[in-house]
Formats: structure tokens, sequence, C-alpha cells
């Protein structure tokens, strides 16, 4: 009898440690996910904010050998 309910309890304990340990990867996963695009997006802004400062240069610049 002590034998089959340690078994059951044995079982229940690991398998809500299972689940314990799923929900923390699962956790760490969607940080590094956030993480993840954060940096893309930050990246992305940057690309335009260079973009855009080419543009100006690149006008200025013309602007300037047109004057000339």
């Amino acid at each position: 009898m002590s034998i089959k309910a340690t078994g059951i309890i044995g079982s229940v304990v690991v398998l809500i440690a299972l689940v314990i340990t799923f929900i923390k990867s699962l956790i760490a996963f969607v940080g590094f996910i956030t993480f993840a695009i954060q940096i893309i997006i930050v990246l992305a802004f940057v690309a335009v904010i260079g973009a855009v400062g080419f543009m100006v240069y690149r006008a200025w610049s013309d602007k300037k050998n047109n004057a000339v």
C-alpha cells in the first residue's frame, strides 16, 4: 500500500516539476524573442536615420556643386 501511494505521489511531483521547468523555459524563450525584436527595431531606426542623413548630405552636395 505504501509503495503504491509513494509511486502516485512521486509521479505527481515529477509532473509538477516538468510543468514548472517547461514554463520557465517558455518564459526565457519569450524574453529572448522580445530582446531580438527590440534589437531589430533599433537597427531599423538607425538604418532609417542613416538613410535620411545620406539623402540630406547628397542633396546638399548636389546643390553646392550646381551653384558653382
